[in-house]
């Protein structure tokens, strides 16, 4: 109507009207697999079962990798006004430095998180490392007289259901322990139920909100720092060995795996 205005005019008109500038919210699921309710039960008994006669049930989930050295790390922290921790203006990796993958077992009868901080590759091999690395440092000591271990896992990633190198690396973990392993993974696209996201993994990212991991030693430090006001106690250790990617296994290596499938949906079981 040819009427001289300004952006910040229209801005007041339309908040007047009720609009305002919402961030996207993560509402819609998509498709739910008709079997999820049924999986989340079965998950809850067998951890029952396995609590009961003193087994240890984990729950396990690898953490996105983060840049080591002075990048930017999300999150605000408490700092002397004026004076805010100074990172790079671009986040690359630093070759000499590169990144740290953490990897966490947290145990659901003792209420203790472990933590593998990898500083190679998130795959399957590197997932199943960290399981084998938490029962001498931890699972062992508590559950002395333990037969079985129950893991709990996410369906896709490095701990997904479908990854054949997880499964042909499971039974070396049992051949070295001794224990007959059970695994349990979360129907596809609800990850965030999983157990340790709520008890372990969401308490590391509050922990290192606003500090820039300068160093490998830094990010251990900060991670074994983590706690809870119910008392959470953390362990982390660094993790300097390879997983290198692209490890193909045969039909012929699966077949071999003495592997047998639950007979509740057995693909996840």
């Amino acid at each position: 109507m040819r009427h001289q205005t300004s952006h910040r005019m229209v801005a007041a008109w339309l908040q007047e009207m009720g609009d305002s500038l919402p961030a996207n919210r993560k509402t819609l699921e998509g498709s739910t697999h008709p079997d999820r309710e049924a999986q989340f039960e079965h998950i809850h008994q067998t951890v029952k079962a396995f609590q009961a006669l003193d087994h240890p049930a984990i729950s396990v989930e690898a953490n996105k990798q983060e840049l080591v050295g002075d990048c930017t790390n999300q999150g605000r922290e408490l700092r002397p006004q004026g004076a805010p921790e100074r990172v790079r203006g671009h986040d690359f990796a630093i070759p000499e430095l590169g990144k740290v993958a953490p990897s966490g077992v947290y145990d659901q009868t003792q209420h203790t998180g472990w933590v593998n901080g990898g500083t190679d590759h998130d795959t399957a091999a590197f997932a199943v490392a960290s399981i084998r690395r938490w029962w001498p440092t931890m699972g062992q000591a508590v559950y002395p007289h333990a037969r079985r271990l129950l893991i709990t896992a996410d369906s896709g990633g490095s701990n997904g259901y479908r990854t054949r190198l997880g499964k042909t690396e499971l039974p070396k973990v049992a051949h070295e322990t001794g224990l007959e392993l059970s695994v349990c993974h979360l129907p596809p696209g609800t990850s965030q139920w999983h157990t340790i996201a709520h008890r372990l993994c969401s308490s590391i990212s509050q922990n290192w909100r606003g500090k820039p991991l300068v160093s490998h030693e830094v990010s251990v430090t900060l991670m074994a720092s983590t706690t809870t006001r119910t008392g959470l106690p953390v362990r982390c250790e660094l993790d300097t060995t390879t997983a290198p990617q692209g490890i193909r296994i045969t039909d012929q290596e699966l077949h071999q795996v003495n592997m047998m499938r639950d007979h509740c949906h057995g693909d996840w079981n």
